[in-house]
């Protein structure tokens, strides 16, 4: 059982891992069956480097007490210092509270197997205390041993004739043990293991505080009605139909794991989820609730209800844990009002928290949910956090708030926004990096692609989601546009408005296909827009949309580059082949999406459908969708993955391109970044709740 034995239930030949008998032990890399995390890139960001704990060092086959006396011998009652050193193995404490419970003395082969299969009381750690508490740290050369000893010496003999007892009886079922077959201790090991598991449960399931009780309210707009226009309605049906191909072979071929890979017919796993599987199934359970495919929203909820762990030893990238999982299952639950769906996103976002334990508290990047142990990426300037990263949790944390009743969520995040003002920008922008050790900005590069683009996207929908009462929001979204406009945005020789990348005062004329995400965000933000511009936000956003459509159509596939250039005579056209590729990207139908809602103007479906087009003609494979390596070539040549992204938020946001704007509509709901609809909390909410209680 993890967290009370440190020896491993693994079983050769009857010889238990952390014991020696003859010349034979189980390697330390076979215990649990389970491989050291590994980092894997973001879609967004770059490489990690691997990640792996220190090897705890195996006790020797008895730990000796001073004056070479056993443990059934009277005598001192002091562990010398290797036997005290040994007791403290592997003690490890968790960032931001509780520490996971000691394991067992190293005692001798005969009493460790006595604890492993018999669980003795005298051998077992005891259970964590509630409410997850930091134990009192061990007084030096202490330990389970020591106060054993310790209590035999002032109990006198009385005491050391059940130390003796104690032990020969630890002996004599150690032996009866090893005379058993093999089968017969696996079976052992497999009902204590279950035992083990049943009970940790139950003290969890005890101790834990459950949810405040919720009457739910299915927020306007979950359901939309059909449209009215027979060529729109059966564009949507195709596109729904694009769905079932992706969610069909996805669940033929690699149902429970993080994504598929379409050629080869098998799952796809990121290091970004750690051990936590099923991205797929959360990121697009949501699409499947507005898409009425209830059939496949049923067997998703039985999985998620079944499956979904987040008891996993393993580091996690915590913004793409917080956008795919935390937002997937907030908006499942307010689209369904299914309660297993709230309750997993309040567990999960529980875990995240230990994240924001740095002296700043601006969060890690990276965290092993089990240790509680962060690290941010090594490649980011000095070991800075990263501003689309931590400016990319507050939607979602102020959701699990509201949801949980516990406002620890929400602090959180708003104390990265008192981090943030407190600091000068340079030229008011924001760059990239933060390091959350000095609360200092790291190299001063500002994108809003790449790095910094949802952070942008999150202050103008904070503001939205409180029903226009964040003015901190707002004030924040409104003079970082301002800025961006007055140093970023440029016009091209042939008249194409971009977005560059400022280098420490110097541009990069290269806009990615993430910053077309912007075009949508201006023309969401025109109607609060200061000083009478809505107008210019929405002329703003409608021209990154049509530079975006060109960097489509100037392709051979009719799908855009990973980023493209306005410099050496090329204008939106990728110049270096490690641009030149599409991975299923939503970020241009996004704005498609939101220019057609706030403008009703038809070339927004006339793009939507040409990428539509595109991606059924060179994308579309036998076993799902597949991104394309080089869009340029007239050839396919495909990276064989389904982006679990392409389910959550290219097909949602074409599937709303084709809707009427009663699903969904953006006065009652705001999408995160992920695309997961999440209901805007209006003032009148809480009341109307007590009312209705």
């Amino acid at each position: 059982g993890e967290g009370r034995s440190n020896a491993c239930a693994c079983v050769r030949m009857s010889v238990c891992t952390s014991v020696r008998v003859g010349a034979r032990a189980c390697p330390p890399a076979t215990c649990r069956g389970r491989a050291p995390a590994s980092g894997r890139p973001p879609r967004r960001l770059g490489s990690p480097v691997t990640r792996r704990a220190p090897a705890a060092p195996v006790p020797p086959p008895a730990a000796s007490l001073a004056g070479g006396q056993s443990l059934g011998s009277p005598g001192s009652a002091e562990l010398s210092p290797g036997a005290a050193g040994l007791a403290n193995t592997g003690r490890r404490q968790r960032s931001g509270g509780g520490s996971r419970a000691p394991p067992p003395p190293a005692i001798g082969p005969s009493a460790l197997l006595s604890g492993v299969f018999f669980h003795s009381a005298a051998l077992q750690p005891p259970p964590p205390p509630p409410g997850g508490q930091p134990r009192a740290p061990p007084q030096p050369g202490g330990g389970p041993v020591a106060a054993a000893v310790v209590a035999a010496a002032a109990g006198g003999a009385g005491s050391l004739e059940r130390i003796r007892a104690d032990h020969e009886r630890a002996l004599r079922e150690a032996k009866e043990t090893l005379q058993k077959l093999p089968e017969e201790i696996r079976r052992d090991i497999r009902q204590d293991k279950e035992k083990l598991l049943q009970d940790a449960r139950g003290r969890k399931e005890a101790g834990a505080p459950g949810l405040p009780q919720r009457l739910f309210r299915q927020p306007v707009g979950a359901v939309g009605q059909e449209p009215s226009d027979p060529d729109v309605r059966q564009k949507r049906d195709k596109i729904k139909e694009m769905m079932k191909h992706a969610w069909d072979n996805y669940k033929r071929y690699a149902w429970g794991l993080n994504e598929l890979k379409p050629i080869s017919k098998q799952g796809h796993s990121s290091n970004l989820f750690g051990n936590i599987q099923g991205a797929t199934i959360v990121d697009a359970l949501d699409t499947l609730y507005i898409m009425e495919m209830k059939e496949e929203f049923k067997e998703a909820k039985e999985w998620v209800e079944k499956n979904l762990d987040f008891n996993v030893n393993a580091e996690i990238s915590v913004f793409e844990v917080n956008i795919r999982f935390v937002g997937g299952l907030l908006s499942a639950y307010y689209l369904s009002g299914e309660e297993v769906f709230r309750k997993k996103a309040v567990e999960l976002g529980e875990k995240l928290l230990p994240a924001f334990n740095t002296p700043t508290g601006i969060p890690w990047a990276l965290l092993n949910i089990k240790s509680g142990i962060g690290r941010n990426w090594p490649w980011a300037s000095g070991g800075s956090s990263i501003l689309a990263e931590f400016g990319t949790l507050h939607l979602e944390f102020v959701h699990l708030s509201h949801l949980s009743g516990n406002p620890v969520f929400a602090e959180k995040v708003m104390n990265i926004r008192k981090v943030l003002n407190r600091l000068d920008k340079p030229e008011g922008l924001y760059p990239n990096y933060l390091n959350p050790s000095s609360g200092q900005w790291g190299q001063h590069h500002v994108s809003i692609g790449g790095l910094g683009d949802s952070f942008y996207e999150y202050l103008l929908k904070a503001w939205l989601m409180t029903d226009k009462t964040d003015e901190e929001g707002k004030k924040m979204y409104y003079d970082a546009v301002q800025a961006i406009e007055t140093h970023l945005i440029r016009k091209s020789s042939g008249g194409l408005t971009y977005i560059a990348e400022w280098k420490g005062g110097l541009l990069e004329h290269k806009m990615g296909h993430l910053t077309c995400f912007a075009g949508g965000m201006f023309a969401l933000g025109a109607d609060g827009a200061p000083n009478d511009r809505t107008g210019h936000h929405i002329e703003l956003g409608a021209e990154i949309a049509r530079t975006c459509h060109e960097s489509y159509d100037r392709t051979s596939m009719k799908l855009g580059p990973e980023a493209f250039r306005f410099d050496g005579g090329v204008e939106a056209i990728a110049t270096r082949q490690n641009e030149k590729y599409y991975i299923l990207r939503p970020e241009v139908i996004e704005t498609y999406m939101y220019m057609w809602r706030l403008t009703h103007d038809p070339k927004y479906r006339q793009w939507g459908w040409e990428a539509v087009e595109a991606l059924e003609k060179h994308c579309r494979v036998d076993g799902g969708y597949s991104g394309i390596r080089d869009v340029y070539n007239n050839h396919e040549s495909h990276d064989d993955v389904q982006q679990s992204f392409f389910l959550s938020e290219t097909l949602k946001y074409l599937y709303l391109l084709f809707s009427e704007d009663d699903l969904l509509p953006f006065e009652h709901w705001v999408f995160n970044t992920e695309a997961h609809p999440l209901p805007v909390l209006h003032k009148d909410n809480g009341n109307k709740e007590d009312d209705q209680k």
